[in-house]
């Protein structure tokens, strides 16, 4: 199973145990401090969600490293189509 197909078996059981819970089925009464914490649940998990997601990418660009090779490689390259370039007449 994909990861995207793992996310989204989650999100469904979340989200059918808390229309579950939020529409309130006759059998089940919930107290009323219960039941107004239960309806902006989602909004609540939308923006932990968005903030862990901005904490990711800010960890994984803090901690993104140098490829020191490639980048030599990739001038290498670069200065050898230059010198293409410049032999076959084109002026920078």
């Amino acid at each position: 199973m994909t990861k995207l197909g793992q996310w989204l078996c989650g999100l469904a059981l979340l989200g059918s145990a808390w229309a579950a819970l939020a529409l309130a089925p006759p059998g089940l009464r919930l107290p009323a401090p219960y039941r107004q914490a239960l309806l902006p649940l989602p909004v609540y998990l939308l923006v932990v969600f968005g903030c862990y997601s901005l904490a990711t990418v800010g960890y994984r660009l803090a901690t993104f490293n140098d490829c020191e090779e490639a980048a030599a490689e990739l001038q290498e390259h670069i200065s050898a189509a230059r010198a293409d370039l410049r032999r076959r007449g084109l002026r920078f």
